[in-house]
C-alpha cells in the first residue's frame, strides 16, 4: 500500500508539472527515490516496533501528505512570480522530520500504559505548551492569532503537541474515574444521582485550556478541544445527558464568542454573508466557491487551475479549494474518503484496544484527526464558520505535520498491542482445543 501511495503521489506530481510547463520534470526520479525511501523507513519501523499494528493507517496518511506536497508545489509555481515564496521544499523537509518523529515515537513508547503512569506530568507539559505563546518576547502573534513561539530562527505552534498531550491526560483521567462518572452514587432526597465532584478537576483543566485558547484568539483549537473533551466523556460513560450538556455549553459559548470576541464575530459574519465583506476571509470564501464551481466533476486538471491558488493562505487554510478546482468533485471526494478511512481505522483500533485507557486514547486521537478535517473542510464549503485550522497531513505547516505523525504512531502502538493480545488469545484457544481433541482420541 505504501508503494501504491508513492506511485499515486509521483503520478500526480508529473501531471501537475506537465500542466504548468508541458515538460516532464527533471527531478522525478530523485523525488521517487526520496518518497520510496521515506515510506520504506516508516515501514521498517512498523515491522520492527509494531509488527501486529493495522496496516492501513500509515499508507493513508502518507498518501494525504504526498498529495498535499504536490498541491503546495503547484501553489508555489502559481504564485512564484508575484511572491517569490518556496513552501514545497520546507514541506518536504518537515515530512522527513515527521517520519523521523514517527519512528522515534514507536521506538520510545513500547507500551501505551507507560503514558498512563505520567498523566499529571503530561498535564503540566500541556499547560506549559499552551502558555508559551503568551510569554513576552517568545510568543508571536501572526494574523491575529497568538499561537506561535519563536526561538532564534525556529518558529512552531506548541498547541499542535498540546492537543495530543491533553488527549492522553483526558483519556487517563476518564479511564480512572469511569465508574464514578457513570454510576449514580450521590443522594439527592430519595434519589441517587451522579456525583459531580469527579468532574471538577477535569472541568478545571478543560476550562483553563479553552480560556488560554481564547486569549490566543484561536477559535479552531478551542472548538477542537471542546469536541475532544465532550466526545471522550460521552464514550467513557455512554450517557446521552453529557452529550446534551455539551451541546448546550457549546451553543452558549458560541453565542458569547460571536458577540464579544472580535475575531469570532468577524468569522461568523463572513459565514452568514460573505458577499457583504469584500475583504478578508469573506472575499476568500467567495473566491473559493468560484474555484470549486469551475472545477466541476472532474476538475480543471492538475496544474491547470487559475483561481484557487491565488487565494491568500491557499497552501494552508484553503488547500482543499485548490484540490477541488484542479481535481474536481472526484478528487475532493477521494480526500474526504481517505479521512473517513483513517477515522474508521482509528475507531477500529479503539475497539480492539487492550485497556480502557488505550481505548479512550485511540478514540481521542481519532476525534482530533476526524474533527480537525471536518472543521476546515466544513469551513471551506460554508457548512461551518471558517476556523483557520489546517487540514491534517495536507496543509502546509511543520508543527502540524510532525505532531500528526506522532499521533498516528501512538495509534499504531495501541493497535499493535490490541492485535498482539488478540492473536495470543486465539493461539491459546487453539492449543486448548487441540489438547481437548487429543484427550478425546486417547481416551484420557
Amino acid at each position: 500500500m505504501l508503494v501504491a501511495a508513492s506511485v499515486i503521489i509521483i503520478a500526480a506530481y508529473v501531471l501537475m508539472i506537465l500542466g504548468n510547463t508541458a515538460k516532464i520534470p527533471d527531478n522525478v526520479l530523485p523525488l521517487l527515490v526520496v518518497v520510496l525511501l521515506l515510506g520504506g523507513v516508516a515501514h521498517i519501523a512498523n515491522r520492527m516496533f509494531a509488527p501486529d499494528a493495522i496496516s492501513v493507517v500509515l499508507p493513508i496518511a502518507f498518501l494525504l501528505n504526498g498529495l498535499g506536497y504536490v498541491m503546495i508545489t503547484r501553489i508555489d509555481l502559481g504564485t512564484l512570480k508575484s511572491y517569490q515564496q518556496h513552501f514545497a521544499p520546507l514541506q518536504a523537509a518537515w515530512t522527513a522530520v515527521g517520519v523521523g518523529a514517527y519512528v522515534l515515537t514507536l521506538f520510545i513508547i513500547r507500551r501505551s500504559r507507560d503514558l498512563d503512569r505520567y498523566r499529571y506530568l503530561l498535564l503540566a507539559g500541556g499547560v506549559v505548551l499552551l502558555l508559551l505563546p503568551l510569554v513576552p518576547h517568545v510568543g508571536r502573534n501572526i494574523h491575529g492569532a497568538a499561537l506561535w513561539v519563536q526561538f532564534g530562527s525556529i518558529r512552531f505552534q506548541p498547541v499542535e503537541v498540546a492537543k495530543i498531550v491533553l488527549c492522553i491526560f483526558f483519556a487517563s483521567y476518564f479511564a480512572q474515574k469511569r465508574e464514578l462518572l457513570t454510576i449514580p452514587t450521590a443522594r439527592l432526597g430519595n434519589r441517587l444521582v451522579l456525583d459531580p465532584r469527579p468532574l471538577v478537576p477535569i472541568m478545571l483543566a478543560w476550562v483553563f485550556a479553552i480560556g488560554v485558547m481564547s486569549l490566543e484568539h484561536d477559535i479552531g483549537f478551542s472548538a477542537l478541544l471542546f469536541t475532544l473533551f465532550i466526545g471522550l466523556l460521552w464514550v467513557t460513560t455512554g450517557r446521552t445527558g453529557y452529550l446534551v450538556l455539551g451541546v448546550v455549553l457549546f451553543a452558549g459559548g458560541a453565542y458569547f464568542a460571536g458577540k464579544y470576541l472580535n475575531q469570532t464575530h468577524v468569522r461568523i459574519e463572513d459565514w452568514l454573508d460573505p458577499w457583504k465583506l469584500r475583504n478578508g476571509s469573506g472575499a476568500q470564501l467567495v473566491q473559493t466557491w468560484y474555484a470549486l464551481g469551475s472545477g466541476g466533476i472532474g476538475g480543471s486538471g492538475l496544474g491547470l487551475g487559475f483561481g484557487a491558488y491565488q487565494i491568500t493562505y491557499s497552501n494552508a487554510d484553503f488547500i482543499f479549494a485548490v484540490i477541488g478546482e484542479e481535481m474536481g468533485l472526484l478528487g475532493s471526494t477521494m480526500v474526504v474518503v481517505a479521512f473517513l478511512l483513517l477515522v474508521g481505522a482509528g475507531l477500529r483500533i479503539a475497539q480492539s484496544a487492550r485497556s480502557e485507557f488505550a481505548k479512550l486514547t485511540a478514540t481521542g486521537l481519532t476525534i482530533i484527526i476526524g474533527f480537525q478535517a471536518f472543521f476546515i473542510i466544513g469551513g471551506v464549503i460554508r457548512l461551518l464558520p471558517l476556523t483557520g485550522i489546517t487540514l491534517p497531513f495536507v496543509s502546509y505547516g511543520g508543527s502540524a505535520l510532525v505532531a500528526n505523525y506522532v499521533l498516528i504512531a501512538l495509534l499504531m502502538r495501541i493497535s499493535d498491542e490490541g492485535n498482539a493480545a488478540a492473536d495470543e488469545a486465539e493461539r491459546v484457544q487453539y492449543e486448548q482445543e487441540q489438547d481437548r481433541r487429543s484427550r478425546l482420541l486417547t481416551g484420557s
